[in-house]
């Protein structure tokens, strides 16, 4: 089997995204422009069934794009039952993400995760985990992840979080400003969040499956970016539907829109219910024909993920071997 050439090789990861795009200032909030936001539900859907058929990369390009995949993930544990252990193991992982013989036959640099995201109480485990490695530190906060603790604490947990070493946040909104059209709402709680956040880059959780409707996707996306957001993220994973694919349309539409109007490039985040190789692949496939190939990176591209690192190995392995393994050949730490 022929290494991977390094023109399709994935990057190496000196990937905080403050070290390579400016912040998103934001901007007033617009309601002419929220109030013209619509979103065609049956077209997205039509167009959203297409992809999975329509994009297919095989052998060693296909190896090359789950390598790269490997290196947007946010490797994530947010259980009731987290230890200090576990996440230095997580850790562990997130710097030696593939074993080195596999990357060794494929000819690939040693690769990491986009990043490895904790709850509060484990961020200066993770941080310790990973000094000197470059990955960076997300915490979720602001009550994750329902969002309906007093906004005084989601505020202070956020400051809380950074202090501690956090490099990014990811926030979740409250879903009740967006049901009730609260707009103006939903930009200063946005603002306030953005503002704690200081140098540390903020990810605006839309819970889209609690949402309702596209429009509202599509509305509540452009109000959190006019309000600020660094990225837009579906997901908390904790809600009955998570990510899916005419959520990540529209969503990223609403971010095309809004480079088109300021010139910033807002990142994007799927999460939740992405556990497959061949599903990456078609986000992948999906980002690059809707935003191009600068979201292909993880300064403006991530997985919220966990259990889709190990199906990645194991394609990688059966890329390699011609066999695919047991999924104990690849644990997570």
């Amino acid at each position: 089997m022929s290494a991977i050439t390094p023109a399709i090789a994935p990057p190496t990861q000196d990937h905080l995204p403050q070290l390579h795009r400016p912040r998103n200032p934001g901007m007033a909030l617009d309601l002419d422009w929220v109030a013209r936001v619509q979103a065609n539900t049956s077209a997205i859907e039509r167009r959203a069934n297409t992809l999975p058929g329509r994009r297919t990369v095989k052998k060693a390009y296909q190896a090359a794009w789950l390598a790269r995949a490997i290196t947007l993930i946010d490797l994530t544990t947010l259980a009731g039952d987290d230890t200090e252990g576990r996440v230095r193991r997580l850790c562990a992982k997130a710097r030696q993400p593939v074993r080195a013989d596999l990357l060794g036959a494929l000819g690939l640099p040693a690769i990491t995760v986009g990043a490895v995201c904790v709850y509060h109480e484990m961020v200066e485990t993770a941080v310790a985990a990973l000094a000197g490695s470059g990955i960076p530190v997300a915490a979720v906060s602001t009550g994750f992840p329902a969002g309906l603790s007093p906004f005084a604490l989601r505020v202070k947990e956020i400051e809380h979080s950074v202090q501690a070493g956090a490099a990014e946040i990811d926030i979740v909104i409250s879903r009740r400003h967006v049901l009730t059209g609260n707009w103006q709402a939903l930009y200063d709680e946005m603002r306030a969040f953005r503002a704690a956040c200081g140098p540390a880059h903020v990810k605006a959780i839309l819970a889209t499956g609690e949402l309702g409707t596209l429009r509202n996707v599509a509305r509540a996306s452009l109000v959190c970016m006019m309000a600020g957001a660094d990225f837009i993220k579906t997901s908390t994973g904790k809600e009955s539907v998570n990510a899916t694919l005419p959520v990540s349309l529209t969503m990223i539409r609403a971010i095309r829109a809004y480079e088109a109007a300021t010139g910033i490039k807002i990142g994007y985040k799927p999460a939740g219910g992405i556990s497959k190789a061949k599903d990456a692949l078609v986000y992948l496939s999906l980002m690059k024909e809707e935003l191009g190939d600068d979201w292909l990176r993880p300064d403006l591209f991530r997985f919220g993920a966990s259990s889709l690192l190990g199906d990645i190995e194991r394609q990688l392995e059966h890329h390699v071997t011609g066999a695919y393994s047991a999924s104990w050949r690849h644990p997570m730490g």
